[in-house]
């Protein structure tokens, strides 16, 4: 790793000190007085919806004049609805159970110890990401909710939005007596800000990256703090000879065009070649009048012409490119098998989808494709903390280690044993 400037590690330490200090606090808290900042902060984003959408705005127009692609800009805008949307999903959390003090397993042992294993906090929580000013919010409340302190760091893309939402949320909890430096954000500094907060190793308890492939590993590769990994989301659906037309149909437009920008929109269709010529042509029809580009194999390109669409020869690597817009590859394979190995070389552990009527196909499926989500007749856009019931999530995570999947208030926590006695020595 190159040399770190040594004002921004200077600058990082005293953060993650600050933060260090407010979450000793904030462990101490009861679910009452979380909630209440809670609510706080999600009444403090109403009321500021304003200076929001105006620092919004800037970085709108300065991603505008660099020529960020459309998908992008769409992760990046605040408006109303959204601000209003990520205010109520912060009053969600406050909704969930406190994870901290549960009871994980716990036992009275033939001595009379009493031992139980209990959930804490982790501590200091890094969060790395780039475009997306939602996650800024998110990451606050989960991290408040689980009794954390948070490091933000933000990509300079929504360096305006993350400035005036982090400004909010300090001043809300200020407001009520919590520690403001419960949340921090980590503003300037460049790339050795990020790599001076991902090797903060004893002050920083763990960092969890959020974004495209390249800023994933960069993290993964580089950082001496636990990491927990959330991968890109090369998705696919896959078409069985079992399929059921209409929600073939349904699933794949609705995995695709729903809210493409996102990780768990679908960037690839596989359909078996027994179905292909019935259900190929009408759902390419259908994806390229919602504006959808085609990158089309060999063995599906004779559908696409029967439909008359626009089309491009798929490569190699458009299978594995994370798309983030309105672009989707289809291939056409002669088993389910050869859809599981198309997966299995391509896809990146995220969330896969089958569309099918047969048992034995879903069953198959669902035991050997590797993945954090699968779906049985189901859209990939449910692969969500809040759709499945956790509120705002931090993040998806596609390892296999501590978390796996949409992570909430659970995953961001451990455990710690407590053991009680009487006067017990060991003998």
């Amino acid at each position: 790793m190159p040399d770190l400037d040594p004002a921004v590690v200077a600058l990082v330490a005293d953060l993650a000190r600050r933060a260090k200090a407010a979450s000793r606090r904030l462990a101490l808290l009861t679910r009452a007085e979380k909630d209440a900042a809670l609510y706080a902060v999600a009444d403090a984003l109403d009321a500021a919806i304003p200076q929001v959408v105006a620092a919004n705005a800037e970085d709108l127009e300065r991603g505008r004049s660099r020529g960020m692609a459309e998908g992008l800009l769409d992760r990046l805008m605040l408006d109303e609805d959204r601000i209003r949307a990520i205010a109520s999903a912060v009053r969600e959390v406050a909704a969930l159970p406190d994870p901290v003090g549960e009871v994980v397993r716990g036992s009275t042992l033939a001595n009379g110890l009493q031992v139980r294993q209990v959930r804490v906090p982790m501590g200091v929580v890094g969060m790395i990401y780039e475009a997306r000013p939602n996650v800024t919010v998110d990451a606050a409340a989960l991290g408040l909710k689980s009794g954390n302190a948070v490091i933000l760091r933000g990509g300079s893309a929504a360096e305006a939005s993350n400035r005036a939402l982090v400004q909010v949320i300090r001043a809300a909890l200020a407001a009520i007596g919590v520690p403001e430096d419960a949340v921090g954000l980590l503003d300037g500094g460049g790339h050795d800000a990020a790599r001076a907060l991902m090797t903060a190793r004893g002050l920083v308890d763990l960092v969890i990256p959020r974004g495209g492939a390249d800023l994933i590993r960069t993290v993964v590769m580089e950082s001496t703090v636990p990491v927990i990994e959330t991968g890109i989301g090369i998705n696919h659906v896959y078409l069985d000879a079992a399929a059921d037309p209409a929600k073939a149909r349904a699933i794949t437009m609705n995995s695709k065009t729903h809210r493409p920008s996102v990780c768990n929109a679908a960037e690839t269709l596989l359909v078996h070649a027994s179905v292909a010529e019935a259900l190929l042509p009408g759902i390419l029809t259908e994806l390229v009048a919602a504006g959808v580009g085609l990158h089309v194999s060999p063995a599906a390109a004779p559908y696409a012409v029967q439909a008359g669409v626009p089309f491009a020869q798929a490569t190699d690597a458009d299978f594995d490119t994370e798309w983030h817009r309105l672009e989707m590859s289809v291939h056409v394979v002669d088993s389910l098998g050869a859809a599981l190995d198309h997966i299995a070389a391509h896809g990146s552990l995220h969330t896969e989808v089958i569309v099918t009527e047969s048992r034995s196909a879903a069953r198959r499926f669902v035991a050997e494709v590797d993945a954090a989500a699968v779906m049985v007749n189901a859209s990939s856009r449910f692969t969500d903390g809040g759709q499945f019931g956790m509120g705002a999530e931090i993040g998806i995570s596609t390892q296999k280690l501590h978390a796996r999947g949409p992570m909430a208030l659970p995953e961001l926590t451990t455990t710690k044993w407590v053991v009680e006695g009487d006067g017990h020595v060991r003998v």
